[in-house]
This record gives C-alpha cells, sequence and structure tokens, in this order.
C-alpha cells in the first residue's frame, strides 16, 4: 500500500474518531452544573441528558452526537466523488464512520466510558444511505409510539437498516455511492449498536425497561 494511502486513511481514522469523541452529552450537563455521568442512567447520550436536565438540552445533544457521524463521512464521501481521495471500495467511508462511532462510545476525553453510539452511528450511516435511513427512521417511529420503548425502537431500527441496503443495492445499483463492501460494513455498525443495548434487551425481556416521553432518545 503506497505511503501517501496509508496517510490518508490513518488521518482520517483519527480525525474522525477524535470528533466523534466529543461529549457533547457530558459538555451540557457541565454547563448546567450538572456530571451527567452521575446522574440517571449515568449515559452521556441524549436519553439521560432529557431526563436530567430538560428535553431541549437532550435535543441539542442529540442534534451534537447525530452530526459527529454524519458531518465526516460527508467529507470524505465528498471527496471521494471528487476524486480528491482515490478509494474504488470506499475504505474511507467506512473507516470514518466505523472511527465517528467509536469515537462516541469510547471518547479518550472521558476514559474511554461513552454512550451507546445510535446517535453518531445514524448520523454515519445518513451520509452512507440516506434512503435506507429514511426507511430505518420511520420503523424507530412506529415502533416507539407502539411500545413506547426508546431502546426497542433502537434496535428495531438498527437491525432492518442494513437489510434495505442491501435490498435497495440489488434493486437499484448505483443509487447509493457505495461498494457491496459498505454493504457488509452496515452489518456490522448495526450489529454493534445492538450489541450496546445488551442491558436494555435483558430489561425489555425480564419486563423491567423503563417506558419514556415522547421527547426522550436514546443516543
Amino acid at each position: 500500500m503506497p505511503t501517501a494511502t496509508i496517510l490518508i486513511l490513518s488521518a482520517v481514522v483519527l480525525i474522525s474518531y477524535l470528533i466523534g469523541a466529543i461529549p457533547w452529552g457530558y459538555l451540557i450537563g457541565r454547563r448546567h452544573g450538572v456530571d451527567i455521568r452521575t446522574r440517571g442512567s449515568r449515559n452521556i447520550g441524549a436519553t439521560n441528558v432529557t431526563r436530567v436536565i430538560g428535553k431541549w438540552s437532550g435535543r441539542l445533544c442529540f442534534g451534537l452526537d447525530f452530526l459527529k457521524g454524519f458531518l465526516p463521512v460527508l467529507v470524505v464521501t465528498i471527496l471521494c466523488k471528487q476524486r480528491i481521495i482515490t478509494d474504488h471500495y470506499h475504505v474511507t467511508q467506512m473507516l470514518a464512520a466505523l472511527s465517528a462511532t467509536l469515537g462516541h462510545m469510547f471518547p479518550v476525553y472521558l476514559g474511554f466510558r461513552g454512550g451507546k453510539g445510535v446517535a453518531t452511528a445514524s448520523g454515519a450511516v445518513l451520509a452512507l444511505a440516506p434512503y435506507s435511513f429514511v426507511i430505518a427512521g420511520i420503523v424507530w417511529v412506529a415502533v416507539y409510539l407502539l411500545s413506547r420503548y426508546v431502546s426497542l425502537a433502537s434496535i428495531a431500527a438498527a437491525a432492518i437498516f442494513p437489510i434495505c441496503a442491501t435490498l435497495i443495492t440489488l434493486l437499484k445499483p448505483g443509487l447509493y455511492y457505495h461498494s457491496w463492501y459498505v454493504v457488509g460494513f452496515l452489518y456490522l455498525i448495526a450489529a454493534l449498536t445492538i450489541l450496546r443495548h445488551a442491558g436494555n434487551i435483558k430489561r425489555l425481556l425480564k419486563g423491567t425497561e423503563n417506558k419514556f416521553g415522547k421527547t426522550d432518545l436514546e443516543a
């Protein structure tokens, strides 16, 4: 592999990770005099920010966490389309998405203890496969409205997303600017997101998972 390619991939991984690792939930909590890691579920994501601080702070947190995943992948995709980055297999897109998501889950700024990655992963996959994202979003809303379980809605959306991407890529080849390698990667992101909800799954099976109101978002 050429040295220039290695440097580009390394830069994408590092920059995407550092952007993804920005702990917006923690920073918003500090702005309100609260260490979000010691309150509620102790998660730095938007759901806990909403529960502890309020709905507008939760929405702000979700939006900022979402952009952490969306912007790195969008920039890399544009650079690939403009042939500034030559990548026939779209590895740089996958690395940007994975690095940003892992940054949120394991932020270096907080001792590698972060959130579940739903918002950041959602932003990343929107940049990769927007039509599938919309379908998964509809599934999220439907499951949430029916069950009032944010975790269950997040799990359902994560599960359906790569399946939609597969079907769209098969039926409408060329609609997305990515390769089949990226489709496989989407399954990895979905699996990673679901695994981060292992505790929620256990509580759902036991019937002890908490239900939330309209403004709660799992991030």
